[in-house]
């Protein structure tokens, strides 16, 4: 082993790594060093990771991707929305294939893993094949898909769209980053052709499955103290804005009797609302995180306030009767108050599901490894939220240390980057035999 700098990433991954996960063509070490060489691609002062969707950085993370691939003997091709995509070819190569991948851009000060062990995870399973001659029955590809995280344009999941043929070009032309760059003069200097963008869609006939490793971004694996977890459906997020509308008046001389206060109204059903999800489903979840105050003056009673409330779960029928269940709460709360409350849809993502067969594949492949099987719904979007919606689909989330993400602190052992590629390769190995 090459001796390591103090402090790398890789040192760090490898310092309790014990090497037993070390079989079957996989290598610890391998992972860590990639994840290593990849945190220093954008690498943040804080010591997180800036690759933001389409720039010099995340062009960089691919080349540097697309050449271990090459190295590992894979036919690698980029389409035209900039997804990089690996093939190893099977013996039957007219079959529909499995595929498997992230992304490799990150928030402006993100973490090292969210995304990358996705992307490394799936690329691995291709390594251990090389290295032990296995031979599959159906072709595999990596992918990486671009401009997941969507910090550049506020939006997120391009590749991925484009990929499935749900972007709208039309759309995403409107849109210019915080340097007021248009897209189509981003993408260009990026290397490719925003009108060729919707050249990018796959036949989707071609594609057998897809199966994401991904971290938690939460701390149930974590409390249940295992390494990876089944995910049962990702949450579509239903934004409703809520607008109480009170009496602006004078504070010194406005009774506590006769007052219409909109802020109070408001923080009476921000305090109710924390109690509505668990009437709903175990998995639902909703969270007011924004809050407008007008006139917003020290000492004016507050005569409007807006409150924006996130509310997701991982069924429409449980998204609708919570959305209708926070909707009767902030009537109430405005009754209460003797004001009036109006609301407006504002975002509505319908959740996805994971079918009952993928679950059942990787809580399989989990067992085999002698594993815990846990399953747990995903509350954020990921590329397999578009992907599931055309063919069978699955996610594997890895423990996160504390659930911290989009983080510099954002941190997986080595043991459980590993024990995720096992349980993939087991995953991906009986759906390419098939």
């Amino acid at each position: 082993m090459a001796v390591l700098q103090k402090g790398t990433l890789k040192e760090r991954l490898l310092e309790n790594y014990s090497g037993e996960l070390d079989h079957s063509g996989v290598s610890g070490e391998r992972v860590a060093s990639r994840l290593s060489l990849l945190s220093e691609i954008g690498a943040t002062a804080d010591g997180g990771s800036c690759r933001i969707g389409f720039s010099r950085e995340e062009r960089q993370a691919k080349e540097l991707v697309k050449s271990w691939m090459r190295e590992a003997g894979l036919k690698v091709r980029e389409d035209a929305a900039g997804n990089v995509i690996a093939v190893f070819a099977g013996s039957h190569p007219n079959e529909p294939v499995v595929l498997s991948g992230s992304h490799l851009d990150s928030v402006p000060n993100g973490g090292h893993f969210d995304g990358p062990l996705g992307v490394l995870c799936a690329l691995e399973v291709a390594e251990a094949w090389k290295e032990s001659g296995y031979q599959p029955h159906r072709s595999y590809e990596m992918i990486i898909f671009s401009d997941e995280e969507g910090a550049r344009f506020n939006g997120g999941l391009t590749g991925s769209q484009a990929f499935t043929g749900e972007l709208e070009l039309q759309q995403q032309l409107k849109l210019k980053d915080g340097e007021g760059k248009p897209f189509e003069q981003v993408v260009r200097e990026y290397g490719l052709a925003a009108d060729r963008f919707l050249d990018a869609q796959r036949d989707l006939t071609e594609i057998a499955a897809f199966i994401e490793v991904h971290i938690e971004q939460g701390k149930v694996l974590e409390n249940k103290d295992v390494p990876v977890g089944v995910v049962t459906g990702i949450a579509g997020p239903k934004w409703i804005k809520f607008s109480f509308k009170g009496s602006a008046d004078h504070a010194g001389n406005t009774p506590m009797n006769d007052r219409k206060d909109a802020l109070v109204a408001s923080s009476w059903f921000v305090y109710e609302l924390s109690g509505i999800p668990k009437e709903v489903s175990p998995t639902a979840v909703a969270t007011a995180g924004k809050v407008e105050v007008f006139p917003n003056g020290i000492n004016v009673i507050p005569g409007q306030a807006d409150v924006y409330v996130d509310m997701r779960d991982i069924s429409e029928a449980s998204v609708t009767t919570l959305s209708e269940k926070i909707i009767q709460k902030a009537q109430e709360a405005a009754q209460l108050h003797g004001m009036a409350v109006e609301y407006n849809e504002t975002l509505n993502v319908a959740p996805v599901p994971i079918q009952t067969e993928m679950q059942h594949l990787l809580l399989r492949a989990v067992e085999e490894m002698k594993l815990t099987p846990v399953l747990l719904p995903s509350g954020a979007a990921h590329d397999t939220m578009v992907l599931a919606r055309y063919v069978p689909a699955a996610m594997l989330f890895v423990r996160s240390q504390e659930g911290i993400s989009h983080h510099p602190d954002e941190w997986t052992t080595l043991d459980d980057c590993v024990q995720a590629v096992h349980v993939l390769k087991k995953a991906i190995e009986s759906l390419v035999s098939r």
